[in-house]
């Protein structure tokens, strides 16, 4: 893009001057000189603002000099114009500046206080490779409420990926809640089950511990696993009105819908008094299965034709060489899906099971 303005810049400038010699006197080209500044003042820095300004209006009084017409008032009008111009452009410039220096600033210190709560997890957990992403959406100044954890127990690993309600200081603020009661409730439950209801309680405790009167409002989908330890080849899920996990097997891909689908964390007093607050499901996972868990940044990504893209077709069929070469096929074809444009951020976590031999 600044390259593409400085040839913009270039091409007014001379076109002014080409149109002076190639039309009756009186300057048709003027107004390109008057707009060349203006032109740089979003795009390059304060300097090449300025040095355009100048050029502008020296390339201006030149070709005024040359024809010997400065002695009219008219003439002086558009040399100050011009120059006036360039002035306002470079003051345009350093607020432009200024502002885009304080807002990546900002997104720079929300992305660094929601990614200190999110370390990540070692890439071997006995027999499982675990690969984790996150990945910011580059369109947009605000700060999602994605966010993940894996964490080592004596039952084998718990999971969990999630997606805050809303945006920005607030949004991260409930990650970390989130995170934290997790990993806690993750070493003392016993169930899968036991520690979403515990999730369920610390989101109510933090929307009613704030002041804004919205705050009951917040919620988190959320989707629980564990693969416990030991010969027991299983997955289990407990799914908080989360997307469902892709399980890969074979060459196949399949979605896990929830057996019972519950409310998001933080709704359960929504729920039918007589319904269990959680349900968990469980199905194999053997050796050589992948599963990916995913925040709706992926399965709501839309191309330009509003489509959704459809993590189970772009990865059925497909060999990987483990979960980090899954994810980066992952972040590859959603990319492409939308053009390079993510709308919204994405956390990602694949877990593959290996074969005894290895």
């Amino acid at each position: 893009m600044r390259n593409a303005a400085r040839v913009l810049i270039t091409l007014l400038i001379v076109g002014g001057v080409v149109l002076a010699f190639t039309t009756e006197q009186g300057l048709p080209g003027s107004p390109f000189f008057t707009i060349a500044a203006l032109v740089a003042a979003p795009f390059v820095s304060t300097l090449e603002t300025a040095l355009t300004g100048l050029a502008s209006a020296g390339a201006l009084t030149a070709l005024l000099l040359l024809n010997h017409t400065t002695d009219r008032e008219d003439d002086f009008t558009r040399i100050a114009t011009v120059a006036c111009v360039g002035v306002l452009a470079v003051g345009i410039n350093r607020l432009l500046l200024r502002m885009n220096a304080a807002l990546t600033s900002a997104r720079t210190i929300a992305e660094t206080a929601q990614l200190a709560v999110l370390p990540i997890p070692p890439t071997r957990i006995g027999g499982l490779r675990i690969a984790v992403r996150y990945e910011a959406a580059q369109s947009d100044a605000h700060i999602g409420g994605d966010l993940y954890a894996v964490h080592k127990v004596p039952q084998g690993i718990r999971m969990i990926v999630g997606d805050v309600r809303g945006k920005g200081i607030e949004a991260v603020r409930t990650v970390a809640v989130v995170v934290g009661t997790f990993r806690e409730a993750a070493e003392q439950e016993a169930t899968l089950e036991a520690v979403a209801c515990r999730l369920d309680r610390a989101m109510r405790r933090e929307t009613q511990g704030r002041q804004d009167p919205y705050a009951h409002e917040d919620f988190a989908t959320a989707l629980l696993a564990e693969i416990p330890v030991g010969d027991s080849e299983v997955l289990r899920l407990v799914n908080r009105g989360h997307p469902p996990p892709l399980l890969l097997a074979a060459g196949g891909a399949e979605f896990v819908h929830p057996a019972e689908p519950t409310l998001p964390l933080g709704l359960a007093d929504l729920s039918d008094p007589g319904a269990r607050p959680d349900s968990g499901d469980e199905i194999p996972f053997r050796a050589g299965m992948r599963v990916l868990l995913y925040t709706d940044g992926l399965s709501e990504a839309r191309d330009r034709s509003g489509t959704f893209f459809d993590p189970r077709g772009a990865l059925a069929g497909r060999d990987f060489s483990g979960p980090e070469a899954l994810l980066d096929t992952v972040l590859t074809e959603v990319g492409q899906h939308v053009g390079g444009d993510l709308k919204d951020d994405l956390a990602l976590v694949a877990v593959e099971r290996r074969a005894a031999a290895n």
